[in-house]
């Protein structure tokens, strides 16, 4: 069972990231995604990472609320 917390700092820790407020910060200042290009395909995350998101979104997992959002500021 998935006990972690269903923020972004969560999200983060889920894909292997550094997951403090600064290195998030620091995340979506230098990473972004073109609006043609979908989340889970954006060059810079792995294939594990993909996956996650992929199936994240495609099966309205516990994560698919954050993962929107993670989007979302990625799109800015």
């Amino acid at each position: 069972m998935d006990l972690s917390s269903h923020n972004i700092s969560g999200l983060f820790s889920q894909l292997g990231l550094p997951s403090t407020n600064s290195e998030i910060d620091r995340f979506f200042a230098t990473h972004t995604i073109p609006h043609d290009t979908r989340l889970e395909d954006a060059d810079f995350w792995t294939s594990v990472q993909s996956d996650f998101l992929k199936e994240g979104i495609a099966g309205d997992s516990e994560w698919a609320e954050i993962i929107d959002q993670l989007d979302a500021r990625l799109r800015h």
